[in-house]
């Protein structure tokens, strides 16, 4: 073959070498969209992410119906489940493993009590849900809502935590052979409150005890301001241009502000820090002009076990059998087994 022969070959050759670079970048340019997943790929609106969880071992075949708020709809989720999305939710995850075992012991004795008894309260009306997700109940969050909340940290904090609960599997906390109301709250003010103190009943297991560890909060001793109008609104009494706010009467054995009389009128500490939605019914105040400066100690209703004492207890090297003794009285860790016929015909 002559040179002349192979011009017209020319633009032959080019046009196929183009349509070969074509096809190998077509399938790239199709791949590496859906590929790139930590940069909102299109994957991820296509088909839902599939999350690796450690695995939860003696699963108990008991399941808890979850009234879960923003869908407004009914999970049925397998207890230790909830117990692990419980715990990652009210509890940090970076606190030491035996605080979170004590928290995932209390969890666990809570729904438990919820499912056994005949009347769920504060959810909604004709619902067959036991509790909701919310703080009403327990603060309850599935893996998915924590991979949002936790991002790269998703998977060392749930393995941390379903350990916790691993190895605290099918234990619940009870008095006299009935599980208890094992209220939890995140700070103290050097010691937790009578249950009778805060609220109308009391329970012999629910007794102020000591909390020194709570200082490594940082709601520990907290300072707010808020203008002498609202005050006056939240508790509906006239102070008018008195310095003079308030005198408190009593406290209760936590030392907490038992009863205070203000602008003649008489509040016990708990209605004072709901009004005005304080961080603790212990407070001291003073008049700074047209606002009020208003000073905390400690977080929460001060029942119970407090979460950043059983830190500093796990700090010092306590276990968390210790823990759950000091802060709830009298009462024994017993395996879910003798609970378990009531609770599997319930789930039924």
């Amino acid at each position: 073959m002559e040179a002349g022969d192979l011009k017209p070959l020319k633009p032959m050759i080019v046009i196929g070498s183009i349509l070969f670079i074509v096809t190998l970048i077509i399938p790239t340019l199709l791949v590496v969209p859906f590929t790139e997943g930590t940069k909102g790929s299109l994957v991820e609106d296509i088909q839902p992410q599939v999350l690796s969880t450690p695995e939860i071992e003696n699963a108990i075949p008991v399941s808890v119906p979850v009234y879960r708020t923003e869908k407004k709809v009914i999970e049925e989720i397998p207890i230790e489940q909830y117990v692990v999305g419980v715990v990652a939710s009210e509890m940090p995850a970076e606190f030491e493993m035996e605080a979170l075992k004590a928290q995932a012991l209390a969890a666990r004795t809570y729904i438990v009590q919820q499912l056994l008894n005949e009347e769920a309260i504060g959810v909604p009306k004709g619902s067959t849900a036991k509790v909701t997700d919310t703080i009403n109940h327990q603060v309850y969050k599935d893996n998915g809502e924590l991979k949002e909340i936790w991002k790269d940290e998703f998977s060392t904090r749930l393995e941390k935590i379903t350990k916790a609960v691993n190895e605290t599997s099918g234990q619940i906390l009870t008095h006299e052979g009935t599980p208890i109301t094992a209220s939890f709250f995140s700070t103290s003010n050097g010691f937790t409150e009578n249950s009778e103190d805060y609220w109308a009943n009391p329970y012999p297991y629910l007794k102020s005890v000591e909390s020194p560890w709570d200082d490594q909060s940082p709601k520990y001793i907290v300072s707010t301001s808020i203008p002498v109008s609202k005050f006056e609104s939240g508790l509906g009494v006239k102070i008018g241009d008195s310095s003079e706010i308030g005198t408190i009467t009593s406290r209760t054995k936590g030392n907490r502000v038992g009863s205070v009389k203000i602008g003649g009128k008489t509040f016990t500490g708990r209605e004072v820090r709901e009004a005005l939605d304080l961080y603790s019914s212990d407070f001291t105040w003073e008049r700074k002009g047209n606002d009020i400066v208003i000073t905390t100690k400690g977080y929460g209703h001060g029942v119970g076990m407090s979460q950043y004492g059983a830190n500093g207890m796990a700090q010092q090297g306590k276990t968390y059998q210790e823990i759950i003794n000091h802060y709830y009285q009298g009462i024994e860790i017993t395996p879910i087994n003798s609970y378990l016929d009531k609770l599997t015909a319930y789930s039924k």
